[in-house]
């Protein structure tokens, strides 16, 4: 926590916190305490006392005391929020001199190519680490990128990521019935459609990624970055348009309005019948048994008092089961 918050190596740290924990030690012993050679310990206090970390001792002047925490440690850190305030003005400053330059796009600028797959892996990357607000993601076979898959930490920045699976992911088991579970509870939106028109990765709805599909091999693979302008506005409308006829994804009864006393596992049969899946892949997403499958449906059937599945949908739609659903953010 001290290298990561306060600029301090691993080294320095350790060195810190032990020398915390005594009244005072020589380089050599406070060497053998952590651990290291002798002359980087020596470098070591070197540093920390030009940091005010630590002191040499008044009775002793080869022997070093730990500076009190609360006091040296407030300081740096009041340094680093004071940098990291600067650096946020600098980046805010930057951000305005490439929004007054994308204004002034020409034609030819408004969309790049990215030749080769490590080159759209490396971009996809970025741009999604650097989401403020929002991303939008459509997902059919074969993966493009780790872009597909939402980075943890853009999650927690409180950024909303949505993703729109195509069916044939779900029928072919990838990705996972567990992972996008875990990846809703994680806080990612996730709804399954039948067919998707391309892949498409939007963010901030400032820039779009559209892959270059049909290509020879992955060393050829390419995608359009695409700019502010009336190409991008037209594929976030494509994007909504799709999510809202989309089918969302239920983990679990309690997220099911209006719906019968049933238990998780026929929430989840539901809603991948709902969205169209086969019953050989609903029963392998789900880890249980085609007759288990078949059962339970027959028993939702009979609980609505429907003759076919398509009355069942039928019957969850016109009741709002799912409408209620929180989406919540999936590594896809």
């Amino acid at each position: 926590m001290l290298s990561d918050v306060l600029g301090l190596t691993p080294e320095e740290a350790d060195t810190y916190r032990t020398l915390v924990s005594v009244a005072s030690a020589t380089p050599a012993e406070l060497a053998e305490l952590v651990g290291l050679n002798p002359l980087l310990v020596v470098r070591i206090l070197g540093r920390l006392e030009g940091q005010g970390l630590a002191a040499r001792s008044v009775d002793d002047t080869t022997r070093f005391v730990a500076s009190p925490p609360a006091a040296a440690l407030r300081a740096l850190l009041v340094k680093r929020q004071n940098e990291l305030r600067v650096a946020e003005l600098e980046l805010d400053s930057l951000d305005e001199i490439y929004r007054a330059a994308t204004l002034g796009r020409g034609v030819a600028e408004v969309v790049d190519v990215i030749h080769g797959a490590e080159a759209v892996r490396e971009r996809v990357g970025h741009i999604q680490l650097g989401a403020r607000k929002e991303t939008m993601n459509f997902v059919k076979a074969p993966f493009f990128s780790p872009g597909n898959m939402t980075d943890d930490a853009v999650i927690e920045r409180g950024v909303r990521c949505r993703v729109l699976l195509e069916r044939a992911m779900l029928d072919g088991g990838t990705p996972s019935f567990d992972e996008i579970a875990q990846a809703r509870a994680a806080g990612e939106e996730v709804r399954v459609t039948s067919t998707l028109p391309l892949k498409l990765f939007i963010v901030d709805r400032e820039l779009a990624i559209v892959p270059l599909l049909g290509s020879a091999s992955a060393a050829k693979a390419g995608a359009l970055l695409v700019h502010k302008s009336s190409l991008l506005d037209a594929l976030i409308a494509l994007f909504e348009s799709e999510w809202e006829k989309a089918t969302q994804f239920v983990t679990s009864e309690g997220a099911l309005q209006n719906a019968p006393a049933i238990d998780d596992l026929d929430a989840q049969i539901l809603s991948l019948s709902l969205a169209g899946l086969t019953d050989q892949a609903i029963a392998t997403q789900l880890r249980t048994s085609l007759r288990t499958l078949q059962r339970r449906i027959r028993n939702l059937m009979d609980t609505t008092r429907v003759e076919n599945r398509m009355q069942l949908g039928f019957h969850a739609a016109r009741l709002g089961w799912l409408e209620a659903e929180q989406d919540g953010n999936t590594r896809v």
